[in-house]
């Protein structure tokens, strides 16, 4: 029995797609293992406190922040660099508001640039763990916690951590909600 050319492209499809699906999982370990795509890692604060600081050594992390669409979100980070020691654990704060009239869920998607000084920038706390459900007008300052491996190349003496915003699935289903947690607004944070 013969395969019609329909059957035939239909199995194909399939096959690609579930080729892609599998994909996904396969370069996020990739990129995990060789810093591809400036993907950050994590660390426990117990391993990040083991960590020798390099004191005479300084890097310098420079904080790029972004919006993606038409999230009416603002976002900034409050320095726009920091000069740290490798092995030292660093807080950094970053502020985030909403500025439309409805509930929106975000969340933030990290990367670090020169791809290679990635393997080397741990986070043992960040705000992109997480979604970020903000009530409309809404502003929250939000702590990235990171340290430096001491272990960084040399000729490595800047790197730029960079963060984008993107709206979450379903998160318009929220916009017509009532949210049954108080959230603080950017009126109130001004008493």
């Amino acid at each position: 029995m013969k395969l019609r050319i329909e059957h035939k492209l239909a199995i194909l499809a399939i096959a690609m797609f579930g080729f892609g699906y599998v994909l996904v999982p396969i370069y996020n370990v990739f990129c995990d293992v060789t810093g591809l795509n400036g993907k950050t890692g994590n660390i426990e604060k117990e391993q990040a406190e083991k960590l020798v600081v390099d004191q005479n050594r300084m890097v310098t992390v420079e904080f790029d922040t972004n919006i993606n669409g038409s999230l009416p979100w603002s976002f900034h980070a409050e320095k726009h660099e920091l000069k740290v020691h490798p092995g030292k654990i660093t807080d950094a704060m970053f502020v985030v508001e909403n500025q439309s009239d409805e509930t929106i869920v975000g969340q933030a998607i990290p990367s670090v640039a020169p791809s290679e000084a990635s393997l080397y920038f741990k986070k043992t706390e960040c705000f992109c763990f997480t979604q970020q459900t903000l009530a409309p007008r809404e502003r929250k300052e939000m702590l990235v916690r990171f340290v430096v491996n001491p272990d960084l190349p040399e000729d490595i003496s800047m790197m730029t951590l960079s963060y984008t915003f993107f709206m979450a699935p379903n998160s318009d289903s929220l916009a017509h909600q009532d949210s049954p947690v108080k959230k603080t607004t950017v009126e109130e944070n001004k008493i």
